[in-house]
């Protein structure tokens, strides 16, 4: 291991999800401020590991490093996961013993949680002001390939985060509507998880719902760009321009069911600290998210709808904020 005795000491952040793997490394200066120095972002699908990934990064000269840590699309246990949707297995003392450092490996939306806290107030976009206590609980949500979730806890000693897996609790329908949808779905899949619907891969499956269910006409043009392109920007973009009234169904139901599901959370957590919608999809579809069918869905708690009311709600824009976590937990291995 490299001595930590140098004022400046070089971080590497990682941030890992079923589509890509973010990378970026700092200079930590005496002061505690940072530089980047290199960042990098790899399709995660066209790499066997995050070893790769890394042996690719690293070629390019930035070793030795002080600390690194990852943020990781899945459960981490005993120092090791798996990639939800993803077919890597990730471990922190391997990745030690090839960076020569100390590791931390934790949940992406534990890091994403982490970076929520570093954030200026032009890195967000409010939906609903509320009231934001400092000292108190806050709650992160984010769909991107899949669906992540975390609560932020502030402690005496630090910010305590709980990271879980609460994509992929059971997705439960408000209305006909999302009963024929869960049942499109599971004779799909048998068990239906939010992260079903809610996530890109979701994106995907409510286009083909509204299709099959008789809401708008299939598209061949969409289907023919769905090959070749991401098919949740391609459904993205079609709904926000017109050109495809499947994807606009489709994106107003996605927009739907995403309020509703941070309801959920806010109601599990009630975070005076804030609700904060992280992810990859979010700030692509902050105009969406701020027409008001989020916030409708939100707070369609019956009477709890008053208390949800109070809570403070903001997409955030930056999207290093998973990496501005990871370098933060590396931070703490400096400690």
């Amino acid at each position: 291991m490299r001595p930590l005795y140098c004022r400046q000491m070089r971080i590497l952040a990682g941030d890992l999800g079923g589509t890509k793997t973010a990378l970026g490394l700092y200079e930590r200066g005496g002061a505690g401020e940072h530089r980047l120095l290199a960042r990098r972002v790899y399709a995660s699908t066209e790499h066997h590991s995050l070893e790769q990934v890394l042996a690719a990064f690293l070629g390019e000269g930035h070793a030795p490093l002080d600390a690194a840590a990852f943020g990781v699309a899945g459960p981490v246990v005993a120092g090791r996961a798996t990639i939800t949707n993803l077919p890597w297995m990730v471990s922190a003392a391997q990745l030690q013993v090839l960076l020569g450092c100390n590791v931390a490996l934790v949940n992406d939306f534990h890091a994403v949680a982490l970076g929520v806290t570093q954030l200026a107030d032009h890195e967000l976009h409010v939906l609903q002001q509320g009231r934001k206590a400092r000292g108190e609980p806050f709650a992160v949500i984010g769909a991107g390939t899949g669906l992540g979730e975390a609560i932020g806890v502030p402690t005496p000693q630090g910010i305590c985060i709980l990271a879980g897996e609460g994509g992929h609790c059971d997705f439960a329908p408000r209305d006909e509507l999302e009963i024929r949808l869960l049942r499109y779905l599971a004779a799909r899949h048998g068990r239906v998880s939010v992260e079903r619907v809610v996530s890109g891969l979701g994106l995907t499956a409510l286009y083909d719902f509204v299709v099959a269910d008789g809401q708008a006409k299939d598209n061949p043009a969409t289907r023919r760009r769905f090959e070749h392109e991401p098919v949740g920007a391609v459904i993205a973009e079609l709904a926000c321009d017109g050109g495809d009234p499947a994807a606009a169904a489709a994106l107003a139901l996605f927009v739907s069911l995403y309020g509703a599901q941070a309801g959920n959370l806010a109601l599990t957590v009630l975070p005076q600290g804030g609700l904060f919608v992280a992810g990859g999809i979010a700030p692509k579809l902050v105009k969406q998210l701020a027409d008001g069918a989020f916030l409708a869905s939100f707070l369609a708690k019956g009477r709890m709808s008053k208390i949800l009311e109070t809570i403070h709600v903001a997409v955030v824009l930056q999207a290093d904020v998973g990496l501005l976590g990871a370098r933060a937990q590396a931070e703490l291995l400096l400690q």
